[in-house]
């Protein structure tokens, strides 16, 4: 029988939490799941079931984020990355496996470089590898409108820049995942302190996925349908990690995690317990370090 834990930290000053849901019978290291800029630790329950059929699934209110306390000044990947460092000391793991989400998939990337040693393995999804001034400007401006109190029009616009709304292309579960991440959006802005500083800093504090990475186990996966950045450029992304695997994954946007959350999770399982991914999203690949499109 699984056990919840939350337990309290604090960096640089900076009080937050974590939490873990401890499986009694693991077959890898702990998972740590890295989200959104304004996804909490309580975002995950569409993950939590299967990984935590084999690992303790950890998530986490980091500083800005949640029930934490704000960010300093200036560029935050330095604390952040250390918070997370912090989450691993306090789990007493030699090692973890990270999976990184969209602004987690930077975060994700910045302690893998920073301690690769700590990392088991790297899953990350939905990464930001490539956003145009088009994209930031439409994120600007939803930030005004919710620095000026409009949350209704403030969550539609961040919903409508995070998903596929072109009915050509088909997306699995595309209403829902709208109204999901709409009213994900609406929590936030009623609820966080830190929204709107969030915000700013996910448009302005941009992650560096420039130098690539080697040693490590390493899956960069993508909808089909990303408009956030295109499976293209994130299939350049995953050719800087040495060793990686790269996979398509159909019938989805940038918010892949929603839409298809039994591949995801099929995907994120058999990674991190070494089992072979061609049976979870079968389909043929490409030879070389990084795998070509597999279709589910």
């Amino acid at each position: 029988m699984s056990e919840e834990v939350i337990r309290s930290l604090s960096v640089s000053g900076v009080p937050y939490a974590y939490r873990v849901v401890r499986q009694p019978e693991r077959r890898t290291e702990p998972v740590v799941v890295l989200g959104g800029a304004l996804q909490g630790m309580f975002g995950w329950p569409q993950m939590e079931e299967q990984l935590g059929a084999v690992a303790d699934v950890v998530t986490a209110d980091l500083p800005g984020m949640g029930s934490a306390g704000p960010l300093p000044p200036g560029p935050g990947i330095e604390v952040l990355c250390a918070a997370i460092l912090g989450v691993i000391d306090d789990l007493g793991a030699p090692r973890v496996n990270l999976f990184g989400f969209s602004y987690g998939a930077g975060l994700a990337f910045g302690c893998a470089r920073r301690f690769p040693e700590r990392i088991a393995r790297l899953a990350l999804g939905g990464v930001p590898a490539h956003i145009t001034e088009e994209q930031v400007a439409h994120w600007r401006r939803a930030a005004g409108f919710l620095r000026r109190g409009d949350t209704d029009t403030f969550a539609s616009m961040v919903a409508e820049g995070l998903l596929c709304r072109d009915e050509h292309r088909p997306v699995a579960r595309r209403e829902l995942a709208y109204r999901y991440v709409r009213r994900a959006m609406l929590q936030a802005a009623l609820h966080s302190p830190h929204a709107v500083e969030s915000l700013r800093r996910a448009l302005t504090d941009r992650p560096d996925f420039s130098g690539g990475l080697a040693g490590l186990p390493a899956l960069v996966f993508s909808g089909e349908h990303d408009t956030v950045t295109p499976p293209a450029r994130q299939r350049e992304f995953a050719a800087t990690l040495a060793g990686s695997r790269f996979l398509t994954i159909p019938e989805a946007d940038h918010w892949v995690v929603l839409e298809r959350p039994e591949v995801v999770t099929e995907l994120a399982v058999r990674f991190f317990t070494d089992r072979p991914l061609e049976d979870a999203v079968p389909g043929p690949e490409a030879a070389g370090a990084v795998a070509g499109t597999a279709r589910a």
